[in-house]
């Protein structure tokens, strides 16, 4: 069977005349944090290498700035000199020599860059940046244009294969376009024409000035997602001019940052953008990339089968599995590490200025520094817990070499991905489940599932070393009334199904809090199993008749019962969920009418209800049900046992540390264990 016969349009070439991609996959761009670290560019070598290696047609760089006013944080990454370009080749000359291409991406930040040098169209701020930008004067509008020609030159000196002009998600393209941001008078504002003469000149100088064989893929928002954005046939019109001024390809933009609407978040549905790519197909002659939550070949082949687009962007599955491509060529899509889209170590880290890496796959971005030691023998190794951190342990542990046996007490592997994967909108903790599972049962690990271990058995000699994974149990507080038939765990209710009553009280607001509160506000399936039903349900309009793609109001499905959620602190409720992900599930609680109660002292709970006091006044709530997310313990029964014996013994995942329900530290604790044991 030919290599191409899995997915034959996914793996099909593209032809772009001077040049051709293996491919219809572009690894679209990530910031990862790498570009400003010491020995940085050397990371990012072996970084997209990798990617390379494992079959990526196209590649394109995190943003990098044109010049220090654009930068997206004071000591941000810029290309405007030709000192710079050296760096650069380490990068290039890797990818071609692992036979891939790769683009560098030309970001300007606009208003939205984070620091007071910061310029925009307009004086106007940005709602998430605290610094006011400054106006750019018409001649400060020139100059920018040169200084991302001068970029795009520099980036073809540097080995680059293209550039990609960064004209969407809000950023200073973006604010050029839009009325919401351009308020100028001059020849850079006003009318539609006027304010889209930026784009244009920024890609037809580009083109003049690398010549024809070079590739300029421009991401234009086919989608604003914002008031104030630009019409479908201000979108239209655009990109049939950018066409006409020398682009090669056009890549799709989905949002702007201050949209409240999700985009590229678990919750959303798998493919929910691509019919705007679709729209767009038929308006201009050059190739559409199209992107957002596209995570498997299965998906992707679908895509380019219904015609919705020429090519299709991944970006952080790529983090998730550099040899996606590769598996889906050899007809292996269950040996693909799943990105499911959660965020928590990739954007949530670049927005906290951290190197990104990915929750599923600890090696992205510390593929120079996150390797096997050399290990003098052989081990026996007992691994208790097959929840994150004991699957990931005893994968890393097996493939080095060692003996491994994989004990877990119940039936079936996984652990709390086990409980997350029944929260409405998390249903890709399945596929990553899935993938777990598959590569356990493929590996040399002897897994005894249904299997409770003892210190007997993991004492008798068998065994060099164990390695306790064995998890949490539900932290129950010290509150008067607590054993009341109406009290049940977070487990209880998600676990083991027990019913719940129309009223509920839920203690306690952190992630399990807002999970629990989700799954207890929605009936029916997930809406996004329903991908119409949810873009509807965040307000996007399909039929694109309004400014920005927004329909005049959401269609909010009703919860099925009243829940209340309650947190001692006095603090808002929320505030320790992810960076860039908290504000949905925030939304979404309150878009189910989840009343949020703060500073509470729980006073007791009886056949009346919940008891507590608010200040210094108490109130009674009458509820059915009062369900306990008030955190966890970890489970260490068998620790002191096997110290006792003399067993070395290392804790890992959240019988570490319990303090929260936290896979991307489990899933690494284990790797970086194995790695080193």
């Amino acid at each position: 069977m030919s290599q191409n016969a899995f997915y034959p349009n996914l793996l099909k070439p593209l032809d772009l005349g001077f040049t051709q991609l293996k491919n219809r996959v572009l690894m679209g761009s990530m910031h990862t944090g790498l570009e400003e670290e010491k020995d940085g560019f050397e990371k990012m070598a072996a970084y997209f290498s990798a990617r390379a290696k494992g079959g990526v047609g196209l590649m394109v760089t995190g943003g990098i700035s044109p010049n220090y006013r654009g930068r997206l944080a004071p000591f941000s990454s810029q290309l405007s000199s030709g000192r710079h370009v050296k760096k650069h080749r380490i990068i290039t000359d890797a990818v071609h020599e692992a036979d891939g291409k790769i683009c560098l991406q030309i970001l300007h930040g606009g208003r939205y860059s984070y620091h007071p040098f910061n310029v925009a169209p307009s004086a106007i701020k940005a709602p998430i940046t605290p610094f006011k930008p400054k106006a750019l004067s018409s001649r400060g509008v020139k100059t920018t244009i040169r200084h991302y020609v001068r970029c795009a030159k520099l980036a073809q000196k540097a080995g680059y294969d293209g550039v990609e002009v960064m004209g969407s998600e809000g950023y200073l393209i973006n604010q050029f376009i839009c009325q919401r941001t351009n308020k100028r008078t001059d020849e850079w504002g006003g009318s539609y024409e006027n304010r889209i003469r930026f784009p244009i000149e920024i890609v037809k100088q580009i083109r003049e000035a690398v010549g024809e064989n070079f590739i300029i893929i421009y991401r234009l928002s086919m989608l604003d997602l914002v008031d104030e954005g630009s019409t479908w046939e201000e979108v239209v019109q655009l990109g049939k001019e950018i066409e006409a001024a020398g682009a090669t390809i056009i890549n799709t933009g989905i949002g702007w940052h201050e949209a409240r609407v999700p985009t590229i978040q678990t919750s959303v549905p798998r493919a929910a953008f691509t019919w705007v790519t679709q729209k767009m197909r038929e308006e201009v002659n050059i190739p559409l990339i199209t992107t957002n939550r596209i995570n498997t070949p299965d998906v992707a082949e679908s895509i380019l089968v219904e015609g919705h687009a020429d090519m299709v962007s991944m970006a952080r599955p790529f983090l998730a599995d550099p040899d996606f491509v590769n598996k889906a060529a050899e007809g292996k899509p269950e040996n693909i590490n799943l990105c499911i889209g959660c965020n928590q170590a990739c954007l949530d880290h670049v927005f906290k200025q951290e190197r990104a890496t990915c929750l599923v796959n600890p090696r992205a971005c510390y593929e120079t520094e996150l390797v096997a030691s050399p290990f003098e023998k052989k081990k026996s190794l007992a691994v208790v817990g097959a929840g994150p951190a004991g699957m990931s342990f005893a994968l890393e542990a097996s493939k080095r070499g060692h003996e491994v046996t994989l004990f877990e007490k119940s039936n079936e592997l996984g652990g709390q991905f086990n409980i997350a994967k029944l929260i409405p909108g998390k249903e890709e903790f399945n596929g990553m489940l899935d993938y777990f599972t598959h590569q356990l049962h493929e590996s040399d690990v002897v897994i005894k599932s249904g299997t409770v271990a003892t210190v007997e058995e993991l004492s008798n000699g068998s065994f060099d070393e164990v390695i306790l994974a064995t998890g949490v149990s539900p932290r129950v507080p010290k509150i008067e009334g607590i054993d009341h038939p109406k009290v049940k765990t977070y487990l209880d209710v998600l676990k083991h199904k027990e019913p719940v009553g129309e009223t509920v009280a839920i203690l306690g607001a952190g992630g399990i809090g807002f999970d629990v509160g989700e799954y207890l506000t929605h009936s029916g399936s997930s809406t996004t199993l329903r991908p119409d039903t949810w873009l509807k349900e965040w307000g996007v309009d399909k039929d694109y008749e309004n400014r920005g793609g927004l329909l005049d109001s959401r269609k909010l499905e009703p919860s099925p019962r009243k829940v209340i959620m309650f947190q001692r602190k006095e603090s808002k409720m929320g505030k320790g969920l992810g960076k860039t992900t908290g504000w949905i599930h925030r939304t979404v609680l309150k878009d189910k009418k989840v009343e949020m109660v703060t500073g509470v002292q729980y006073q007791k709970i009886d056949d009346e209800g919940l008891h507590v006091l608010i200040g210094e006044e108490p109130r009674v709530y009458p509820v059915d049900n009062v369900v306990l997310c008030t955190g966890q313990e970890p489970l260490r029964e068998l620790l002191d046992g096997l110290q006792e014996k003399g067993i070395t013994a290392h804790l890992i995942g959240g019988s570490d540390v319990a303090a929260e329900l936290d896979a991307k530290r489990a899933i690494r604790q284990g790797t970086e264990l194995a790695l080193s044991i």
